[in-house]
């Protein structure tokens, strides 16, 4: 596991939660969590990549490195995380000549995320030549494409990639298997972020299903932050 690096992104100014990385989410602010169980975790180092001093202070407080800020243009809603990991990459080289094997993205809306996830999603890495391990669950039926329609330009219904609807299932056991990004951990080859085309994948990526008992909440907006904050207390 050397040099294998689990940032955390966590830019302030969120749009649909006030202060959300560091609004208290039962008992601890919401990134805590996240940082709490990195530190505990296989990763050899633990960043948070921020753009607000009082958010790196937190974080500080709570055991992760904030070896820099993160620079305006890299903190818009906008932007995308490619840019914002490679940025740490191209700092810890030039700053410390350090050299990431694997980095893990953890997102601090994601608290339901264990300590075997991240665990597992090194030692898969690290076992074979995978550019990316990434978490995912099963998707139910409600959020299996082929049960989901659209309404195109001329008001016309289709299903997702524009079939007639005759051809729609008509029962669960008839959807294909589809998979979810859950984002309790992308394990990535840091090559990635300089491609022609930057992503979190590269060209062998492989899933890490999680059993389907698992909760697996994206905390994004007000109605996800209180279901998933009752649902956390009882976990």
């Amino acid at each position: 596991m050397k040099n294998s690096l689990a940032i955390i992104p966590a830019r302030s100014g969120s749009q649909s939660i006030k202060n959300k990385n560091i609004k208290e989410f039962c008992g601890k602010p919401l990134i805590y969590w996240t940082i709490k169980i990195a530190l505990e975790s296989n990763f050899s180092r633990v960043i948070v990549s921020t753009d607000s001093s009082e958010i790196a202070e937190i974080a500080t407080s709570f055991g992760a490195e904030v070896p820099f800020l993160r620079s305006k243009e890299l903190s818009g809603s906008e932007v995308a995380i490619e840019p914002v990991l490679a940025d740490v990459v191209k700092k810890l080289k030039a700053t410390e000549d350090y050299d990431i094997n694997c980095l893990g993205l953890l997102l601090p809306t994601s608290p339901f995320r264990k300590l075997e996830d991240l665990n597992k999603s090194l030692e898969l890495f690290f076992n074979d030549e995978w550019t990316s391990i990434v978490s995912v669950s099963n998707a139910s039926a409600g959020h299996n494409p082929f049960w989901m329609l659209r309404d195109d330009i001329n008001n016309k219904v289709t299903m997702f990639n524009g079939d007639e609807l005759s051809n729609l299932p008509s029962r669960r056991q008839d959807l294909p298997t589809f998979y979810i990004k859950n984002d309790f951990i992308f394990s990535i080859n840091p090559n990635n972020l300089f491609e022609e085309k930057p992503n979190l994948y590269g060209p062998k990526p492989k899933l890490m299903l999680v059993s389907d008992d698992r909760l697996d909440i994206d905390i994004n907006t007000p109605k996800d932050w209180k279901i998933a904050e009752k649902l956390f207390k009882h976990r």
